[in-house]
């Protein structure tokens, strides 16, 4: 990556990360909210497109940003959307995993990748059999989603001289079995409820950062 435009607008997302860590994940809904949740990654996917990397690349992060716009606003309808658009997000980075010149997706079923791929496997079903009762009407959204934040981390082990790849993956993994204890699990003034809006930001951004500087 060049040191220009590109390296600029990436100590930009960073900044927005960081304020919105620091200013905003523990607020209540808002615009200015939104907005920096949201551009903090949309930089990202306009860096990946500038620098020519993988339309897949430029698909996801575009897509995750969608998701972070529609999940932060308070409606049911606008949390489906964002399910449905980081579902799709995830999709894109699978296609681009297994479509990298260096995945190896034999590897996934040989030790130490296949140890891990099976504790995700066992981690998503405990996950399910833990919400299904608690996820009321959008059981079948996140139910549908599981699987498929899952199967991203799974792939993501067919490329293990990628460096920032699968510790990105896994995070991402991380984060979004935060945010469903976050929502489904925790009681509404749980003491564990003032660390996880943190956690949550910190392992998702770091989780695309990592995600996009491993694949431009």
């Amino acid at each position: 990556m060049s040191l220009g435009g590109p390296s600029a607008l990436v100590f930009l997302a960073g900044v927005l990360a960081l304020i919105y860590l620091l200013g905003f994940c523990y607020r209540s809904v808002s615009w200015p909210k939104t907005l920096v949740k949201t551009t903090s990654i949309l930089l990202l996917a306009l860096v990946a497109w500038q620098v020519s990397a993988s339309n897949w690349l430029v698909l996801a992060l575009g897509l995750c940003a969608l998701g972070d716009l529609l999940l932060s606003r308070d409606d049911a309808r606008s949390f489906l959307a964002g399910v449905g658009s980081f579902a799709a997000g995830h999709l894109a980075y699978i296609t681009l995993f297994l479509s990298h010149d260096l995945a190896q997706p034999v590897m996934i079923v040989e030790p130490p990748q296949l140890y891990v791929a099976i504790a995700l496997i066992l981690l998503s079903v405990v996950l399910a059999l833990v919400l299904m009762p608690r996820a009321g009407d959008l059981r079948s959204a996140i139910l549908a989603y599981i699987p498929i934040i899952t199967g991203m981390g799974i792939v993501a082990l067919a490329l293990p001289d990628v460096g920032l790849l699968l510790p990105g993956a896994l995070l991402f993994v991380v984060s979004d079995l935060v945010l469903a204890l976050e929502m489904f699990v925790f009681a509404a003034h749980s003491a564990a409820r003032r660390f996880t809006p943190f956690v949550v930001w910190a392992t998702y951004w770091a989780a695309q950062f990592l995600l996009f500087s491993a694949l431009t």
